[in-house]
Parts: structure tokens; sequence; C-alpha cells
């Protein structure tokens, strides 16, 4: 049975005292999850969040059209100027989203402290 997609909006700060936006996703992201994922990060001030995080360490399933919504934000971004980075991924789906082709557009990190450092 599917679950929900849950999103919390954080913030922290690089090194340089920079702030860094941390959407931290839990549950299930699907076709259903549209509103949670890019509802969310529409809803972020562009101009105030350049640096933001995709934190999946508690996304318990992910499937295409899951990650057709990310690529969708990911491209955002891009247009909006803003860099967005990616942490928490299980070693499966770190496979697939570098299959897809998305690291292309961003890099994928292990933890929040070596994505955060990215942003230095």
């Amino acid at each position: 049975m599917q679950t929900d997609t849950r999103v919390a909006v954080d913030q922290t700060t690089n090194s340089a005292g920079g702030a860094v936006t941390v959407l931290r996703f839990a549950g299930d992201i699907s076709s259903t999850s549209r509103d949670a994922v890019l509802g969310t990060y529409q809803g972020l001030a562009k101009d105030a969040h350049k640096r933001i995080l995709l934190d999946f360490t508690k996304v318990d399933y992910l499937n295409s059209s899951g990650i057709a919504l990310v690529i969708q934000l990911l491209l955002e971004a891009g247009r909006n100027e803003q860099r967005v980075q990616l942490f928490g991924l299980t070693p499966h789906f770190r496979k697939v989203f570098t299959m897809v082709g998305i690291t292309k557009y961003t890099e994928l990190f292990d933890d929040e402290g070596a994505a955060v450092a990215s942003f230095d």
C-alpha cells in the first residue's frame, strides 16, 4: 500500500554562513506526489532560496513518475538560477537516478553534511 508523500522545509547554513533550504521528503514519491514535491518547491521564494537540498533519507518508495517530478523540479530550478543537490538516496535509487541522467542536473551525496559542504 502506498503512503502519502510528506515534506518538511528546513533551513541550515553552509560553512560561509550562506542559507541552504532543505526539503525533507518522507513516504512514497509517485504521480500522486505532484503537490508535495512541486508544490512545496514552487512555494519557495525564488530569490530567497538559491541553494536547495532534497533529502530522500525517509523515502520508502520512488517510481518513474516520482523521478519525473524530481527532474521537473531540477529543470525549473535551473531556469530560476537555483542550485539543487540531492542526498540520502538508497544505493538502488542512486543507481536509478544515475541511469536516467539526473546527474546532468545535480550531484548526489551520501549525507547532508557532504551536500551542504558542496555549497561552500
